[in-house]
């Protein structure tokens, strides 16, 4: 198809304009060869004539809507400039979208703003795709990259390039992020980490804010990052190129330095940054010339804590200081003032502050720095002359020092950085990152600028003989034969500068003399280059040269070519930082000496030598950056490249802002426009076969459709479209088509479609016109055939016929009546007569039915009576049995707790025989202890006596004192009305001098220590006791009067007190000997009573070994006491022979038990009146003490108070404080005497009392005495009564042993039948006649209680399994290890393995073992772990010990005896709870054992399911005849590369039905092993969420997914999906609404998207999906065919205003690792576990059933 013939009318071309570069428009008119003009109408409706060239060049063509917005710009059918521009504004503008292919390139396009395309969960759905699998992005860069290292054991490189602000340094940093993510190390050294920490630094100390960007990469990078064997991270390597030194000292409007100055400015204030004494950033020359020192929304005070967090993440905590120290050192320099002396003379001020610290900093001598950058010394012949320099020179030799100190530091800290990153090991491949400068065209372009343009030079060069190296590989690949293609060589260029006699070899040779200059080096420019065509001398200038370079022509100023290439510093300055004390310093220039090609000095000798012969021998800064450009070629050419192209969109950094003449101009400059040329000069546009099949099988015939091979069908359709051969070529897997051919293959699929549809509506439009047409027809026909009838009625209609019609008509009327009145008359008779018969019919038949079920009923209910009678007189019989034998063994108890009891009460009578006894003789010595006591009380009274008499002397004495104290008491008394007196006026004096009389207190204290009352307390207490003194006086002033009075009486009743408690001490020693007594006659009495129940006892057992043999009788006789009570309401015959027994029992406990309760509250209240006695005994003799130490303290006190009267004079006013504090003690003591009086003699009247209490209780145990005495025979004359009625049961005991041996007898065989109860039920009735009539013919009325009988236990299996301890690995090894799920366990029944180990368990609680349990459990789990291990990927052993895990963990929640468990058990299963243990603890390690089983088994279902997701739920067509194929670029997909035998990459296609018979065998082999219905409902969500995560972030990251039929084929698999899950009976896991979002998505991708209430509609259902998501769908959206329309950009701002109040997750990707919690629902088993077969096969042989 030639091109000219795609001209026609309706298509649209390209025209160039100057604001829009290109500008679309439509052709009016079919062109014609020859035309001049061509009818074109723009998109505004303006027409125009576009005039055609002389050489009939037509404008571009522009490609169908169809093909605009591809992922790749190489799919596009024409491949031109404004194709490129136009297809980049779309994606970038409309699609929001930054990243496009061209070819191998990806270009990125700077959004200026935060995306959220750079998560880790984006990171993981790149890591492992091909490169054309998902979306454009840097991260399917780098995982190409990685890829190809790992598979082809090759290096790889990223080169990351464009101009200033387009994004490389974030390209960069993303690359190497991708990295750092997908191939962690194992090690602990955090390699990545590091890594990715080194771009702080570098960015901190090689970046500024230009007009252009605000993080401007000043230098290029190249990092090496190191890769094992392993292929993770084992360290990096930076090399740098042509760092921009002039920035330190220089800045253009509206610039900064470099970040790391401002940083620290920012951080001055900071402790670490005082000793640098740094200022503000605008009060430093180097900081302040471009008169920014911020950046919006920078904070370079947190950024100055990120570099420093990063130097100690490097290990360069130390280095860090040193840094900073020189940096700062470079900042004071440049504010050294340096004054113009005169013309050519300057110097610098000594005292200039910062100055001084630029030395202190650096360790240089402030002299020589200031010497030696105002002067310079030049060695002539004969001597050596200083000469002074004017002040621009010595400005110049300062900023030349400023540029090398920083240019030294950047090398050495990118040096250390390399120290750090590097770890051991030997390096077995690398990725290396290339972030350098893109081509670079200014207003005024110098010596950076051509350096840079060199580069990229050299980088093109290099990226166009790669791309023709990948195009001769493909066409080679494919078998298609290799063409030159003509393209732009920029070799010419690259000779012009780096040739010999070029740029570069005579600006070196120009350096080389001393007085070169500029000038002289552009003249030998333009004598030498002139000729060439690649370079250009200005009309307009003599100072410029121009070269051609492959983007542009660019201008180079030659001012300071010269200066910028030598990079020179005095030698004078260099031996003064050489002499520095800083280490650091001096280690830079010591490097230079040593080394033999300097870094970045020059050093020029002071006696100028011989020339070198070589010049190369004389390195420059251009000549190094040669060398190193080599290196980095080199390097570039020995690995695999793969290119970034970043562009930016607007000068004014503004978001999603497209400015064309800026793109293009990158476009250009960056060889993306070069790479379009080359690609349209081949074959640009390439479809596999089964795509072009798929797209354009409409356009061929049927019988072309009906050919088996789709490649040769695709050959024969193309061959007739398209005649000429050379605009297509047929590969192996390929076809290889023109620029061009797909848009015209377009065009002939529209106008086919155009045609199919016009011919559609053809029809259709016919076939509504026809059916109107008909009806109409009809309608007409039907009036015509009313209005003629009408017509020929009224021709034909007279009045004779009127009347004979309407006599004909009266006639009618009555015969018609009459011949319906008569039929109806029969009708009703044979109506009636037939209801008579039937209602006849019916009613016997409803009576025959009542008979019979009235008879039925009859039958049934005598049958039931028989049954049911039949049913309880079994039952009855049954029950009677199990009684006859409980009450024969409860009778057996009875009797042996009756004579148990039996003995105890001969033993109480014994006891109260001799506690009778013993009270009387302690009632005898109480009587004799009573005389006793009344001759002490006279010994007591002349002890008395003599006491008053000491005590009238003690009254003498104390009367002379009473004389005494009265005096001493007058004189206290005038004493205290005077003080009265004084108190009452000067209250509120007092108050105020309370302060000083404390201190006067605490200094009278003191002197008062001496004496021995004054020592007890401490000041503090003093101070308060004093305080409370002063108060009681005045209450005690009247009390004082009459001391004397009450001391007389106060005596008086001390001596009646004293005679008092004398007696009562001779009386207490009496009384305890008698509580004494008491005691041992209760213990005699007690003894006796436990001889005489003993005896008793032995009478008992003998009675009964007589009565019942030997047999068991001990425990009926424990059990004959309790059973007392309740066996008197049995009536049977068994209990009558123990009524006497019983009576005789009863009567005696009971006085038993009364005279003990007696005989013991007897004792304790004779212990209690002793305690009682004591004690008031101890509290008298403790009154009478504090009594007399009372007396003796008053004594004291008049000695004292008398005393301090004598010594101290001058203290009254204390001494009176002190009698009144004595006065008060006396009152005490009259009050505690008074109590005490009174006390004693309450004391004494109790005692009286006591002791006729005593005396009554005395005569009341005699009485009780005499009582039992009479109670103790009546005993004796029982038990002889019940020994002789043993006498007469023990001739019974021969017959009543033979009746026991047939009753165990009949007892066994009872046993053996009720195993097979129904079978034998007439047997066993009889059999209990049997023995029902054999016990009546062998008991006796006293024979009852002998008979026992075994309880009737049915032999039954318990359903545990009992094993040996030396077995339990054997059992492990059977039930865990060696279990197979397609071996033996295919015909188990679900969780039998569970249930066996269970039932080991029962075993070892029931054995109460706690050993064996804990073993055993800790074996099964060891167990089921070791299983777990080693089948790690064996989806069907996970799944059957997650089936059998769940059931032992059931199995110990629902036999634990918990309640919560036990409600729904039958009896029969509580009967199987465990008893001894609780295993809480091993269910808690077994649910945490089962959660791991369960991620383990989802992570294995996952892998699996995985690789179908994408392919099956996105990418097949489910839908026949919906394909979604579309035009693709370079970048194909793997499954759609089609070799030679169809298959697609030799990987299997997967489909829905594919994923849906995955999960049909995951959900049969969880069936098959039992697992519970809501934990495989579990399993199913979580891997349904997996489906809907992973098929929705594909369709985020892959454009052509985002379409209307791609909507429809995901909502037709969401149905198979629902439907499956109503297949398998699982809607209640709610897996559906893990695949709402997807659902959502899809109902997006289908729905209209053009008006506001399809965007309300939109934000109200897509509840699901995050406004980020929505955002991206609708900007991704691509239409198939042009029928479709794209998503208008104003509708997306419409939707995404509606969206912002939304609350939701800002990120784009759904977290496809995200897991559900599982939980264990509690099942109830219904599995009995005695019923419990344990199957051969299983060779369980070493364990048993109990």
């Amino acid at each position: 198809m030639a091109l000219l013939e795609l001209y026609t009318k309706y298509n649209r071309v390209w025209i160039p304009d100057e604001d829009e570069v290109w500008k679309s428009a439509e052709i009016l008119q079919d062109f014609t060869p020859g035309d001049g003009v061509l009818q074109l109408q723009l998109d505004d409706g303006t027409e125009l004539q576009y005039p055609l060239e002389g050489d009939g060049q037509l404008p571009p063509l522009r490609n169908p809507d169809i093909l605009v917005g591809e992922n790749d710009l190489t799919a596009l059918s024409y491949l031109h400039e404004p194709a490129v521009l136009h297809n980049l504004r779309v994606r970038f503008v409309d699609s929001k979208i930054i990243y496009t292919y061209c070819g191998i390139i990806l270009v990125a396009v700077n959004p200026y703003k935060q995306l959220p395309i750079y998560g880790d969960a984006v990171i993981h759905a790149y890591s492992g795709q091909n490169m054309g699998d998902l979306d454009p992005h840097i991260f399917a860069v780098a995982e190409e990259a990685y890829k190809q290292m790992a598979r082809n054991n090759r290096n790889q490189s990223i080169i990351v390039s464009g101009e200033s602000g387009a994004g490389k340094t974030v390209s960069a940093r993303y690359a190497m992020r991708y990295f750092a993510m997908v191939s962690k190390s194992s090690s602990k050294t955090r390699v990545e980490d590091k890594v990715l920490a080194s771009n702080p630094i570098t960015e901190a100390i090689g970046n500024a804010k230009t007009t252009r960007n605000d993080n401007s990469s000043r230098f290029g990078k190249y990092t090496e990052i190191s890769f094992d064997k392993r292929y993770q991270i084992t360290g990096a390597n930076m090399r740098t190129y042509l760092l921009e030194k002039s920035r330190v000292v220089f800045q253009s409007e509206n610039e900064r330095n470099y970040h790391i100055f401002y940083q620290m400015c920012a951080s001055a204030d900071q402790p670490d940054f005082k000793s640098l004494r740094l200022l503000s950033a605008d009060k430093f020359n180097y900081t302040n010339m471009g008169g920014e020192t911020e950046i919006d929304g920078v904070d370079d005070c947190a950024e100055m804590a990120v570099t420093c967090q990063t130097f100690t993440l490097l290990g360069l905590k130390d280095f860090q200081a040193d840094v900073f120290k020189m940096l700062a050192g470079i900042l004071h320099l440049g504010n050294v003032v340096i004054k113009a002396v005169d013309a050519d003379k300057s110097s610098i001020n000594t005292s200039d502050a910062h100055l001084a610290v630029f030395c202190d900093l650096l360790g240089v001598r402030g002299a020589d720095v200031c010497r030696w950058l105002c002067h310079r010394r030049i060695v002539l012949s004969s001597e050596t002359v200083v000469k002074p320099q004017p002040v621009q020179r010595a400005v110049n030799a300062r900023d030349a020092l400023a540029k090398h100190l920083y240019a030294f530091l950047f090398d050495c800290v990118i040096r250390r950085i390399n120290q750090a990153l590097q770890v051991p090991g030997k390096q077995h491949s690398f990725i290396g990152v290339l972030d350098i400068y893109g081509f670079e065209t200014f207003d005024v372009n110098s010596f950076e600028q051509f350096c840079i343009n060199y580069a990229n030079e050299k980088l093109q060069q290099q990226f166009n003989l790669h791309v023709f190296k990948l195009e001769q590989d493909e066409y080679m690949k494919e078998g298609i034969p290799w063409t030159l293609i003509d393209f732009y060589d920029n070799q010419p260029v690259i000779d012009l500068i780096e040739a010999k006699m070029g740029v570069l070899d005579l600006l070196d040779e120009e350096c080389l003399f001393p007085q070169g200059t500029d000038k002289n080096w552009l003249q030998k420019l333009y004598n030498y280059l002139g000729s060439r065509p690649v370079f250009e001398k200005p009309r307009l200038s003599n100072e410029a040269f121009v070269i051609q370079h492959f983007a542009d022509k660019v201008e180079y100023q030659c001012k300071g070519f010269l200066e910028k290439n030598r990079d020179t510093l005095y030698e004078e300055l260099v031996d003064t930082m050489r002499a520095s004390k800083f280490p650091l310093l001096a280690e830079f220039f010591k490097e230079e000496v040593n080394n033999s090609t300097p870094k970045a000095i020059k050093v020029k000798a002071a006696r100028p030598g011989v020339k070198p012969a070589n010049k190369q021998l004389r390195s420059t800064v251009g000549d190094k950056f040669r060398s190193s450009l080599y290196l980095l070629m080199e390097t570039l050419n020995a690995t695999t490249p793969h290119y970034v192209r970043c562009i930016k969109p607007n000068e004014e950094k503004l978001p999603f802002e497209y400015d064309s003449k800026r793109v293009v101009q990158q476009l250009r400059a960056c060889g993306v426009l070069e790479t379009v040329h080359i690609s349209a000069q081949s074959y640009p546009s390439r479809w596999t076969y089964i795509e072009f099949y798929s797209r354009y099988s409409i356009l061929m015939s049927q019988a072309e459709l009906r050919m088996e091979e789709k490649k040769q069908t695709c050959r024969t359709v193309l061959q007739r479209l398209i005649p000429d051969t050379n605009q297509y070529k047929f590969g192996r897997t390929k076809i290889f088509l023109r620029a061009g051919q797909v848009a015209y293959l377009e065009k002939l699929r529209l106008d086919c479609l155009r045609t199919a549809c016009i011919t559609i509506q053809k029809h259709v439009r016919g076939w509504r016109h026809r059916r109107h047409f008909l009806l109409m027809r009809q309608a007409a026909v039907t009036i015509q055939q009313y209005v003629r009838g009408s017509r020929q009625v009224r021709r034909t209609l007279t009045a004779e016929t009127l009347k004979q019609a309407w006599a004909a008509v009266v006639i009618q009327r009555h015969c018609r009546g009459y011949l319906v009145r008569r039929v109806y008359q029969l009708v009703l008779l044979a109506t009636v007569t037939i209801q008579a018969y039937v209602r006849g019919w019916k009613a016997r038949k409803r009576y025959k039915k009542m008979v019979e079920e009235n008879k039925v009923l009859v039958l049934q209910k005598y049958t039931r009576a028989w049954l049911a009678r039949r049913r309880f007189q079994t039952m009855r019989r049954l029950v009677l049995n199990v009684q006859l034998s409980y009450r024969v063994q409860q009778l057996r108890k009875k009797v042996e707790e009756q004579n148990k009891e039996n003995r105890g009460l001969m033993e109480r009578l014994t006891s109260l025989a001799n506690t009778h006894a013993q009270s009387l003789d302690r009632i005898q010595a109480l009587e004799v202890e009573l005389s006793k006591a009344s001759n002490e009380r006279v010994s007591i009274e002349e002890r008395e006596k003599k006491g008053k008499e000491e005590t009238n002397q003690v009254l003498a004495q104390l009367r002379s004192e009473r004389d005494e104290i009265n005096l001493e008491k007058q004189a206290v008394q005038q004493k205290l009305k005077e003080s009265i007196q004084q108190m009452t006026s000067n209250f509120e004096e007092v108050k105020k001098k309370l302060m000083e009389d404390l201190e006067r207190e605490e200094r009278l204290r003191k002197v008062a220590e001496h004496s021995g009352e004054l020592q007890k307390e401490d000041a503090a207490k003093e101070v308060a006791v004093l305080r409370e003194e002063s108060r009681r006086l005045r209450e005690e002033k009247v009390r004082l009067q009459g001391q004397a009075e009450e001391d007389t009486r106060l005596h008086h009743e001390l001596q009646q007190q004293l005679s008092q408690l004398t007696k009562h001490v001779k009386v207490i020693p009496e009384l305890r000997r008698e509580i004494n007594s008491l005691k041992l006659e209760k213990v005699d009495m007690d003894r006796r009573l436990r001889e005489q129940t003993q005896q008793t006892t032995e009478k008992m057992n003998l009675i009964t070994r007589q009565l019942l043999g030997e047999a068991k009788e001990e425990e009926l006789m424990l059990r004959l006491t309790k059973e007392v009570t309740e066996a008197a309401d049995d009536k049977g015959d068994l209990l009558f022979a123990f009524d006497g027994l019983q009576n005789a029992s009863r009567v005696v406990e009971s006085h038993l038990r009364d005279q003990k309760e007696s005989y013991e509250s007897q004792v304790e209240a004779l212990v209690f009146k002793n305690d009682h006695l004591t004690r008031e005994n101890q509290q008298l003799q403790a009154l009478f003490q504090e009594k007399s130490s009372v007396n003796d303290s008053i004594g004291q006190e008049v000695v004292r108070l008398t005393a301090e009267n004598m010594v101290i004079p001058e203290l009254k006013q204390q001494v009176s404080e002190m009698q009144r504090h004595r006065q008060d003690l006396e009152t005490q003591l009259r009050e505690q005497s008074t109590a005490m009086t009174a006390k004693m003699t309450r004391v004494s009247s109790e005692l009286q009392d006591k002791l006729e209490e005593e005396r009554a209780q005395r005569r009341l145990l005699e009485e009780r005495t005499r009582e039992s005495e009479s109670e103790r025979e009546e005993v004796e004359r029982r038990l002889e009564e019940l020994e002789e009625e043993m006498v007469q049961l023990k001739t019974l005991q021969d017959a009543e042993n033979e009746a026991k041996l047939k009753l165990r007898q009949e007892t066994s065989r009872l046993t053996a039948e009720n195993m097979d109860f129904e079978e034998q039920l007439d047997m066993k009735d009889r059999t209990i006649k049997r023995m029902q009539d054999q016990i009546k013919a062998l008991q006796a009325p006293a024979t009852a209680v002998s008979q026992k009988a075994a309880p009737v236990v049915p032999k039954e299996f318990l359903g545990m399994l009992e094993y040996k301890r030396q077995d339990e690995d054997r059992l492990v090894r059977t039930l865990i290890l060696g279990l197979k799920p397609r071996g033996v366990v295919v015909n188990m029944i679900p969780g039998l393995a569970a249930h066996l180990l269970f039932m080991c368990v029962r075993h070892a609680d029931y054995l109460n073992d706690d050993t064996k349990l804990k073993s055993l459990m800790r074996a099964i789990i060891s167990g089921i772990k070791q299983v777990i291990m080693d089948h790690e990927e064996d989806f069907e052993i996970l799944s059957f010990w997650l089936s059998n895990t769940y059931h032992l963990l059931n199995c110990l929640k629902q036999y634990s005896g918990e309640e919560e468990f036990m409600k729904h058990n039958t009896p029969r299963q509580n009967k199987n709870c465990l008893q001894n243990f609780d295993l809480s603890e091993h269910r808690q390690i077994l649910s945490d054992l089962a959660i791991r089983i369960y991620h383990q088994f989802i992570n294995v279902m996952e892998d699996a399911l995985f690789p179908m997701i994408v392919p099956g739920m996105l990418e097949h067509e489910s839908l026949q005849g919906i394909s979604s194929m579309k035009p693709t670029g370079l970048r194909k997909r793997s499954r759609s590369v089609l070799d030679e035998g169809g298959d697609a990459g030799g990987g299997q296609a997967y489909s829905v039905a594919s994923i849906l018979q995955l999960l049909s065998t995951f959900h049969s082999s969880m069936a098959q092993q039992g697992m519970e219905v809501q934990l495989q409902g579990q399993v199913v969500r979580q891997l349904f969420y997996l489906i809907g995560a992973t098929a929705l972030n594909s369709i985020l990251l892959r454009k052509d997914l985002c379409s209307c039929r791609k909507g429809m084929q995901i909502r037709c698999n969401i149905s198979y999906m629902e439907e499956w899950l109503r297949e398998k009976d699982l809607q209640a896991c709610s897996a559906m609404e893990t695949l709402g979002p997807l659902a959502q998505a899809a109902w997006l991708l289908q729905v209209n998207k053009t008006t506001d209430e399809d965007a309300a509609e939109i934000q109200q259902r897509c509840r699901e999906l995050s406004a980020v998501q929505i955002v991206k769908i609708l900007n991704s959206y691509t239409p198939i065919d042009d029928f479709e329309k794209r998503v208008a950009p104003a509708f997306v701002r419409k939707v995404q205003a509606l969206l912002q109040e939304r609350e939701g997750s800002s990120q784009l990707m759904m977290d496809a690792q995200y897991r559900f919690q599982v939980t264990f629902p509690f099942c109830l088993s219904t599995q009995a576990l005695e019923l419990l077969q344990v199957p051969s096969s299983l060779q369980l042989g070493f364990v048993t059933r109990i």
